[in-house]
């Protein structure tokens, strides 16, 4: 049973009513079990895992992102498409648009976010010169022209531990190091995928500004209710680019495979 392409799916991103004929399997990991949705769309297989589970009940810091990257790579997952719901630094980035991150700055503390911790998988220094697939982003910005949404192809992502927001002052910092979008989840699911040489997108969704850019406090419920008018779109995108990334698969026009033909990496 092989599936060469996954959802991961973000706040408010919790269902994948996107697909049909859909089944739950449950995927043994040597870090623990994950339920991952199967079904189709238009002829093509397609994973689906909900990222913080059933109804929104797993903070940031408490996903167990080894087991889900590891279960996706078990089923044969090749490229993975996230979702993330982030506050902007940028007045550029309005809330409402869609942004594909292209870069990441690592502000995580608590989290396991490498597979290479010696023993059987060895140690391996991966590189992350360009964490996020290119072909990947390349076919979002196609889906999303096809359904009349703008994608902006690259920015930014401050990964923060969460749950809490970040306060003025750590935004003002993340800004003057280059920061462009805040979120809680990228990191270490990027940095995992790309150890298994797993092509990876991230497609933030913009629900706010973040604190002291916004007028007022940041409240979870309002990211929720931002959300709401955004999910369309962002399905809209996923699936329009579903197909893109089917017919771009034998192109080789990016290097995230190439990460295991480093000497000692495990295949």
């Amino acid at each position: 049973f092989m599936v060469s392409m996954a959802i991961i799916g973000g706040t408010g991103v919790y269902d994948p009513d996107l697909l049909e004929d859909v089944k739950e399997i449950v995927q043994e990991t040597p870090y623990g079990k994950v339920a991952i949705l199967v079904g189709k769309h238009e002829g093509l297989d397609i994973a689906f895992i909900p990222r913080h589970g059933g109804g929104h009940s797993i903070p940031p810091h408490l996903i167990n992102y080894q087991a889900n990257i590891m279960a996706l790579h078990m089923i044969g997952v090749k490229n993975i498409l996230a979702t993330a719901a982030v506050g902007s630094l940028h007045f550029e980035f309005k809330p409402g648009s869609y942004v594909l991150a292209d870069q990441f700055l690592d502000f995580t503390r608590t989290r396991k976010s490498t597979f290479y911790e010696g023993g059987e998988m060895g140690v391996v220094h991966c590189d992350m010169t360009v964490p996020y697939c290119p072909r990947l982003r390349e076919a979002m910005v196609k889906g999303g022209r096809d359904r009349g949404i703008t994608v902006i192809n690259g920015g930014t992502y401050v990964c923060t531990d969460g749950p809490r927001f970040e306060t003025a002052a750590e935004i003002s910092m993340f800004r003057q190091l280059g920061g462009q979008l805040a979120g809680m989840t990228s990191v270490p699911e990027v940095c995992l995928a790309r150890e298994l040489g797993m092509c990876y997108a991230n497609i933030s969704i913009v629900t706010n500004f973040a604190a002291g850019i916004s007028p007022g406090i940041l409240t979870h419920s309002e990211v929720v209710e931002m959300m709401k008018g955004s999910i369309q779109g962002v399905k809209d995108v996923l699936t329009a680019s579903l197909g893109y990334i089917a017919n771009s698969e034998s192109e080789g026009t990016c290097d995230c495979r190439k990460i295991l033909n480093e000497p000692g990496v495990s295949k």
